[in-house]
């Protein structure tokens, strides 16, 4: 473990590992650089590239100070970024997307980027998520903040979310719970159903691949799609076979020949 200061006085850890050029996985909802999709896409992609996986703030080794803002979580990758050598490919997956979005947005130095599934809605196509969630995930404990972002923010069956409390990876997802707030404020006014601001893009200038999985839902499908249309000159991309828990071997290809 290595770790980094962000603007704020945060101190921000991330493991380094592989040779090759600067690349930084940014992680969603619920996952750390220990838990999730991350520790196994950065062991498949460590020949091509030197990859910085951290803990973002509040998670894992990662402190948390002050108030919560989203151009602290921005400030962050930067640090990670300026350690990675002063500039690097991103990937980022789900709300980890829509963090190296926003940040590739606010001009950080990202050389390209690779957005998986950000959790946009852009249409009426399933039930909207309420535009209280930010207040009603900060006033709720563990398990049902949990359940809360499962159901009313990415739409799975209530029954599916209780079996899930009876898997190991419930504990270490309880432990992160208080940052689902985060995640939601990282979204932004993109998940109410409207249709995409292209003007909150226009700044960007970097090569972008947008990318979603062949079994994902439509609702899904159609914002990776309104995405790769509203960001300037992005391209877009399906991945047969996969949904929003994309596995390693299937997204690691996709990553190298975007960035390599």
């Amino acid at each position: 473990m290595e770790t980094v200061v962000s603007k704020d006085g945060t101190t921000i850890a991330y493991d380094r590992r592989g040779s090759g050029p600067a690349l930084v996985l940014v992680d969603g909802a619920l996952c750390s650089r220990a838990q999730g999709p991350m520790p196994d896409l950065a062991e498949a992609l460590a020949d091509r590239f030197t990859v910085y996986n951290y803990d973002r703030r509040g998670r894992g080794d990662s402190g948390d100070s002050g108030e919560y803002a989203v151009d602290r979580e921005i400030e962050d990758l930067a640090a990670v970024i300026e350690a990675a050598g002063g500039s690097a490919y991103v990937y980022g997956s789900s709300s980890g997307a829509a963090l190296a979005l926003r940040a590739t947005a606010a001009g950080l130095p990202v050389e390209k980027l690779v957005a998986f599934e950000p959790p946009y809605v852009v249409d009426g196509s399933r039930k909207q998520i309420p535009r209280t969630w930010v207040a009603d995930l900060t006033a709720l404990g563990p398990d049902d903040a949990i359940k809360y972002f499962f159901t009313k923010g990415i739409g799975l069956p209530g029954i599916l979310v209780t079996m899930m409390k009876l898997m190991p990876a419930w504990k270490n997802m309880r432990a992160i719970a208080h940052t689902l707030p985060y995640d939601a404020q990282v979204v932004g006014e993109n998940c109410f159903g409207e249709p995409m601001d292209a003007a909150q893009w226009a700044s960007i200038d970097q090569p972008v691949l947008v990318v979603s999985g062949g079994k994902s839902p439509a609702w899904m499908k159609a914002s990776t799609r309104a995405l790769a249309d509203a960001v300037p000159d992005a391209e877009h991309s399906e991945v047969p076979g996969q949904n929003h828990v994309i596995k390693a071997s299937a997204i690691a290809p996709v990553i190298a020949d975007f960035c390599g």
